[in-house]
């Protein structure tokens, strides 16, 4: 039986992303990458919507993504997962780079003027698309890595510590908080930040061993309005002390109040809908039903407005923000509805097979 809750999360969350994009490719607190600031604003105080969603949505994706690994283990067996999240998850981040994605990586490097340096070979602008074009198929790179090693877990411990964790008390929960901290300090790539193994890891493990269990989910149920203040006060805290720095690269996104707020912002958004949105109706179907394509094609749209419109001054800035908003959703859903529908672009750049 499907948990509706868990559809609902995933759903909002990669729609929290489009939007998250959208400000963040026109952010003025100088994250690179990006086209950057367009507007006169001397404080683009909307920006903190940055600092509200960024600590916690990404850790949320792998808790969730913790959950169905575990509940598609009692259904399949190693192989068979290893095969499923190879062709879903491996497929899409290296031949679909090669039969599509390479198109955001041209994009990618347009903002830096890669592109069009005349003294790069063409060789070497090739490549540069091809690894640009990983974008942000960074999560599904490090999920498939997480899947193989989770298989040889389940085969080690042979569910024993999943057992212990069905009863977990919720004090236990705030402790953990600890334990979160001290995964954001390891496995942090120096190049690349949003590779952060270590943190990325640990939030999967937990989605596999605690929040997989239905009896957890009850207990955190009960105590949402405290998870809800809790991550708010922390939350508030984190935007005001921080705004104006890169939250998203050290010391920023290792700091105590950037985890701590991350850790409790994902339990009060898992006990929020377990609680409230654990139901389906014909939208929220439709959301989840796309919420894949969505997420792997939102960004093109984004991207290429800031290319094509923004940077060039084309439209003001209030139009660039809503056409990228706009193109982020209807190009991301219009290219899932064509691409999954052709023969070798479907497994190819979604990871769709033949009886999906």
């Amino acid at each position: 039986m499907r948990k509706a809750y868990l559809d609902n999360i995933r759903w909002v969350t990669v729609a929290l992303v489009v939007i998250y994009h959208v400000i963040y490719m026109y952010n003025a607190e100088g994250i690179v990458g990006t086209l950057g600031k367009i507007t006169n604003l001397e404080v683009q105080y909307y920006d903190a919507y940055q600092y509200v969603v960024y600590p916690w949505f990404m850790m949320l994706l792998f808790i969730v993504s913790g959950v169905s690994a575990r509940y598609s283990l009692d259904k399949h067996t190693g192989k068979e997962f290893i095969k499923s999240r190879t062709r879903k998850l491996l497929v899409p981040v290296t031949i679909g780079l090669f039969a599509f994605q390479f198109i955001q990586g041209y994009i990618n490097i347009s903002f830096s003027g890669v592109a069009e340096n005349p003294e790069m070979p063409a060789i070497a602008k090739f490549i540069a698309c091809i690894l640009s074009g990983i974008g942000v198929l960074w999560y599904i790179q490090l999920l498939w890595i997480f899947s193989l090693v989770i298989v040889l877990i389940k085969r080690i411990d042979r569910d024993r510590l999943w057992e212990k964790c069905k009863n977990m008390p919720s004090w236990i929960l705030l402790i953990m908080g600890a334990f979160v901290y001290l995964a954001g300090q390891v496995g942090n790539t120096p190049i690349i930040a949003v590779y952060r193994f270590g943190l990325y890891f640990f939030s999967f493990l937990l989605g596999y061993f605690v929040f997989s269990h239905d009896e957890v989910i009850e207990v955190i149920k009960k105590y949402f309005p405290f998870w809800l203040i809790i991550a708010a006060a922390l939350g508030i805290a984190f935007a005001v002390r921080y705004f104006g720095q890169n939250y998203a690269d050290k010391p920023v996104n290792r700091s105590p109040l950037f985890l701590l707020y991350g850790w409790f912002g994902c339990l009060a958004m898992i006990s929020g809908f377990a609680k409230y949105f654990d139901f389906e109706n014909r939208f929220t179907k439709w959301m989840s039903s796309r919420s894949w394509g969505l997420y792997v094609f939102h960004y093109l749209g984004i991207s290429a407005v800031a290319l094509f419109v923004a940077k060039p001054g084309l439209a003001p800035a209030w139009a660039c923000y809503l056409l990228s908003l706009v193109c982020g959703f209807v190009l991301a859903y219009g290219l899932y509805f064509v691409i999954s529908r052709l023969p070798f672009f479907r497994w190819a750049v979604l990871g769709i097979g033949k009886n999906d």
